[in-house]
């Protein structure tokens, strides 16, 4: 089968295509064979090497950490899947990827594919889905009526985050470049701020009860983010190597999200594509033999929104 590997760590010029031997499942495993996986921010940090400690990989190393495909052989004590099922799924991060024709998954990892939305498509969710899902409603507790700014909403971890916070009724202030301003607005954000332009803390006039960070922002900006927040509020941050920081007189609480598989959440998620309350946005579509391209392009600061990586078709 077809596969992008690395041998070492190091810019995307390390990436091969190339074929190797199809896996085959073990106890517990799936075998899928790959609709599409997507482009992760993290793909090319762990690439790059600088994410060996909390994520330690094998070398040489297929990325792709979302998944969408159909189950192509199950390995013993494997139940709940039948071969011909179409999944999709969050994989272990220093496991092997599904930038490749085929790749083994835990069967615990995998549910069922929206019917709504073509399944290629639908790589385009786990990772950042869950990233927003567990951010709001696990650490944050979001409720209606609260007040939620997401600082650096123009990505797929903000696309989603805007419309589930918007689903649960709380008021969606949204910051983002002019460049991704209405892919924020089209999520339903109330305010849009673009921080180009504008200093965020002079535009954000009234506290706030949660703040969810998404931004690479530097750790002064990062602690005047907290002044927004009302007492006994919260701030979520995902760039996990700035710590969250907190206001122990006014009780807000920082807490550093690190988001993890978990099949069950992202069932739901899947319901509600197909009850058509949550949309999947895909900004582009590329064949696996691009990826390394790809990551040239992310490298460069050229991507905009969430990019899926189609394998080659079935022979």
């Amino acid at each position: 089968m077809k596969a992008v590997r690395f041998y070492e760590y190091g810019d995307p010029s390390v990436l091969r295509v190339e074929d190797v031997e199809q896996p085959t499942p073990a106890a517990g495993q799936v075998r899928v064979r790959v609709a599409a996986t997507s482009f992760n921010g993290v793909d090319a940090t762990i690439r790059g090497g600088f994410m060996q400690g909390p994520i330690p990989v094998t070398l040489p190393h297929t990325p792709g950490i979302d998944v969408a495909g159909t189950v192509d052989a199950l390995g013993a004590d494997v139940t709940g899947l039948t071969v011909g099922d179409q999944v999709i799924g969050f994989l272990p991060m220093g496991g092997v990827g599904a930038a490749a024709e085929y790749v083994l998954a835990p069967a615990e990892a995998l549910t069922a594919a929206p019917t709504s939305i073509p399944l290629a498509d639908a790589a385009a969710l786990p990772l950042v889905g869950l990233t927003a899902w567990q951010a709001l409603f696990e650490h944050a507790k979001l409720t209606a009526g609260q007040r939620v700014l997401i600082n650096g909403a123009g990505g797929a971890v903000g696309d989603y985050a805007i419309q589930f916070a918007k689903n649960a009724g709380a008021h969606v202030i949204a910051t983002a470049s002019s460049r991704s301003a209405g892919r924020a607005e089209t999520a339903g954000a109330d305010e849009v701020i673009d921080h180009t332009s504008t200093e965020v803390s002079a535009a954000v006039t009234e506290p706030v009860d949660v703040v969810l960070n998404l931004a690479p922002i530097t750790p002064d900006q990062l602690t005047t983010l907290i002044t927004l927040i009302r007492d006994g509020g919260v701030l979520v941050n995902t760039t996990v190597w700035m710590p969250a920081p907190s206001d122990e007189d006014r009780n807000v609480r920082g807490i550093d999200l690190f988001v993890r598989s978990d099949a069950e959440q992202l069932a739901q998620l899947v319901a509600q594509i197909d009850a058509g309350r949550l949309r999947v946005e895909v900004a582009g579509r590329v064949p696996l033999a691009d990826l390394p391209a790809l990551h040239t392009r992310a490298a460069a600061g050229e991507l905009s929104g969430k990019v899926i990586v189609l394998a080659p078709a079935a022979r």
